[in-house]
């Protein structure tokens, strides 16, 4: 892929390509095809079309223009795999599985790559086994599926990787952790064209001629994110449309560390920002030392934009983009890791908090949906919604009715599905349900949010903190002890919310 002329590169080349052949599958298909593009840690005000003023998002901006940009949606949770957890599993984190991002490469035999020490286990906690996940639903309903990017919903050799849980195709990292490194020893895959039975690492032999920690580590040359996207690409190239297709590409961009190729993207932007800010590292993190912290994350923003405008023109070119669903998101608010500055930017898009917090920057993100023909192009819109919102959402687009009762486990007392639909509100039609409450937990800076209408309810190691969104969106203002009737009645919302969970636990007001 060659990212040098970005500037120059235009949507709409490659519109007038439209095969005979696509053209006709896209019209005898009776489901929509959908994409969902999940970035990681981009905050509400990092886009153009949400207000930033330093960074070049045009395809993003683009995509906002021809579908739906919303202003009150909400991740799963402030972290990334619970936040992902939730969209997989169409459950807040009261009721999932996974609440935090506990690791499973900690205290296990290392092996080594070159002369770089790794983990020989990597990944996260797993999804329950006996609750059904989105690609599985998919599959069950005709669709092939394809994942890039990062996975973060179990450990390699658990219950819970790619090749278990209804993906056809993935490239990428299943441990966030590893993610760390956009240079990294190894990612992973499965492919059943390739012949593989489970998910395998595939070595980057040409990075790991290099150190992972220190001033020669920018001398390796396969960057994961342009080797995921390439794969991404790959795979919906090869999608006719004869099959209906499921793709989640969950970019790692911008997320630390702040590092790419120096190309034309990453140079501008070192023009533009100039004196910058450089960073130290932190090996322990595996976060090496940067130089033009504000450069790179800009430009890391700038590539994404790149990503999503490639996939937008490969869907025109083939005769897919009117019967393809895109949704772009992010899978939690900004992050201040590997010396990124949210300050510099205002990345909070003048809400408060970061990654981490249930306060609205943690968890109120990016939400873009576009469907020609389907979806009205210029929308904006003000429904509340949460990643658990989209199970049900794809499911009524697809023509699966009642999925609760189909696909829940009937040997669990409770098999909790909290989201509710909002394809009608993608379709402009009436009816649109709305939710009573949204809710999020998170163990690991022991905080608890709860929004209920306009209020707002905080929780920080059982002390509650409530505010009135309409009156105060910066969340400034404890406003509990004037509202005596409205806390209690949150509280009592959250009581009956929680489930406990032994390996994310949590303190209840």
């Amino acid at each position: 892929m060659n990212i040098m002329n970005y500037q120059s590169l235009s949507l709409v080349s490659g519109a007038l390509l439209l095969s005979t052949l696509s053209v006709s599958a896209q019209r005898n298909s009776t489901k929509p095809n959908i994409i969902f593009i999940l970035c990681d840690d981009m905050g509400y005000g990092d886009l153009g079309c949400y207000g930033q003023p330093f960074i070049n998002t045009p395809h993003l901006d683009a995509m906002a223009s021809e579908g739906m940009r919303f202003t009150q949606a909400y991740a799963g949770s402030p972290v990334s795999a619970p936040s992902r957890a939730s969209f997989m599993t169409g459950q807040h984190t009261g009721h999932c599985e996974v609440r935090g991002n506990k690791e499973y490469w900690k205290n296990v035999p290392t092996v080594m790559y070159g002369n770089n020490k790794e983990y020989s286990v990597v990944g996260q906690h797993p999804y329950d086994p006996n609750h059904i996940i989105l690609p599985e639903i998919m599959k069950d309903n005709g669709y092939t599926t394809g994942m890039f990017g990062k996975w973060a919903g179990g450990y390699e050799g658990s219950c819970s990787t790619p090749d278990k849980r209804g993906i056809d195709e993935y490239f990428g990292y299943i441990c966030q952790f590893q993610a760390h490194l956009y240079y990294p020893n190894f990612l992973n895959r499965y492919s059943k064209a390739l012949g593989d039975t489970g998910t395998v690492r595939v070595v980057m032999d040409e990075n790991i001629k290099y150190p992972m920690y220190g001033p020669d580590y920018h001398k390796r040359p396969q960057y994961s994110a342009d080797m995921i996207h390439q794969k991404a690409m790959e795979w919906l190239d090869q999608q006719g449309g004869e099959q209906p297709f499921f793709g989640v590409f969950t970019y790692t961009l911008p997320h630390a560390e702040l590092v790419q190729p120096e190309d034309s993207i990453l140079n501008g932007y070192k023009a533009k920002f100039n004196p910058d800010k450089n960073f130290s590292g932190q090996e322990g993190s595996r976060y090496n030392a940067i130089t033009h912290v504000h450069a790179q994350f800009a430009g890391m923003i700038t590539r994404l934009d790149y990503y999503v405008g490639e996939v937008l023109k490969k869907l025109k070119e083939k005769g897919l983009d009117e019967n393809t669903l895109v949704i772009f998101s992010s899978d939690n608010g900004p992050h201040e890791e590997g010396g990124a500055d949210p300050t510099f930017f205002g990345r909070d898009g003048k809400l408060r908090g970061l990654k981490r917090q249930c306060y609205e920057g943690g968890i109120r993100i990016p939400f873009i949906a576009r469907w020609p023909g389907h979806i009205s192009a210029g929308t904006v819109n003000d429904h509340i919604c949460a990643f658990y919102d989209i199970m049900p959402t794809f499911c009524e687009l697809i023509g699966v009715k009642n999925y609760e009762t189909k696909y829940a486990d009937p040997k669990k007392a409770i098999d909790y599905f909290d989201g509710i639909s909002f394809a009608p509100t993608l379709l402009g039609k009436k009816g649109q349900k709305e939710h009573g409450f949204l809710y999020w937990e998170f163990n690991e800076t022991d905080q608890i949010g709860l929004r209920m209408g306009n209020w707002k309810l905080v929780v920080k190691k059982g002390e509650p903190f409530l505010y009135n969104l309409t009156a105060d969106i910066h969340e400034d203002n404890n406003i509990a002890a004037e509202h005596p009737d409205i806390l209690n009645q949150m509280i009592f919302i959250i009581h009956t919310q929680h489930t406990p969970n032994p390996h994310f636990q949590i303190t209840l007001p």
